[in-house]
């Protein structure tokens, strides 16, 4: 059983604007070892730093993914591409990940299915290094940028290919609530000009290593999903759009036919 925290940790985290303060209180009460290690938990949290960081992991359907400090913390809301990610995948599916981050859409899916075969790729070695410690021993993690460090011998052979890319647009990561903009890493979230020229190029990277009736899974806000499905059928897929009313979250899908050799 978690200990009841103290009203008064519960009173600091709720006047820093944490919204579900108690169950934040409770947490970091259940994690500390010491009255004194306890205060500075809460210090740290009341100053901005995403709690995840403070905790160490983040829960990820259904899984603790590790999340080191400087790292991009998963996103509930990106549990709908992982799971889209899991229902366009099979048993024994050549899968790729790219902006891996901790590695927690690739967990997922490797959790879910057996005799996946996954490549996950980053440019940061810091989310590199959390994702190899989520991720199975039989994954092949790659540092570098979207698709160039993968094996030329999966083009035309990977069955999903999933991206959690950046797409706030440059103009809005400023105004980002800071425990975002002061703690995680701006390549993490920046996505460029609108927030799609990454997933742009993720888009117009997909053909060369789709097997036919493979698909791209691109996380997105709704209101881009439009135009990155555009840029999805210009690449020759076929878009499709899935939206969350519950949680806000869109993946934007293209499909390769499977006559498309």
């Amino acid at each position: 059983m978690r200990p009841d925290p103290a009203p008064a940790i519960v009173g600091a985290l709720r006047s820093a604007g944490c919204v579900f303060a108690e169950d934040e209180a409770r947490l970091l009460t259940a994690h500390a070892t010491s009255t004194g290690e306890l205060d500075k938990l809460v210090a740290r949290r009341v100053d901005g730093e995403p709690l995840e960081q403070i905790l160490g992991w983040a829960e990820f359907c259904g899984l603790r993914i590790v999340v080191e400090p400087g790292v991009f913390v998963p996103r509930r809301r990106s549990e709908l591409l992982a799971q889209q990610a899991i229902d366009a995948a099979h048993d024994g599916a050549v899968v790729v990940d790219l902006c891996c981050g901790s590695g927690a859409v690739g967990a997922s899916i490797m959790a879910a299915l057996d005799e996946v075969e996954l490549h996950a790729t980053d440019l940061d070695p810091a989310a590199v290094r959390c994702a190899r410690r989520n991720l199975p021993t039989s994954a092949s993690i790659h540092v570098g940028d979207l698709d160039d460090p993968l094996p030329r011998r999966l083009r035309g052979r990977v069955d999903v290919l999933v991206a959690n890319t950046p797409y706030v647009p440059s103009g809005e990561v400023g105004h980002l609530p800071p425990e975002a903009r002061l703690h995680e890493p701006r390549l993490a979230l920046d996505g460029g000009a609108d927030g799609l020229g990454i997933a742009r190029r993720v888009v117009a990277a997909s053909p060369r290593w789709l097997a036919p009736g493979g698909s791209v899974l691109i996380e997105s806000s709704e209101q881009q999903a439009p135009d990155l499905a555009e840029s999805v059928r210009g690449h020759g897929l076929v878009p499709r759009i899935v939206h969350s009313d519950e949680t806000g979250a869109t993946v934007v899908i293209g499909a390769r036919e499977v006559g498309d050799a």
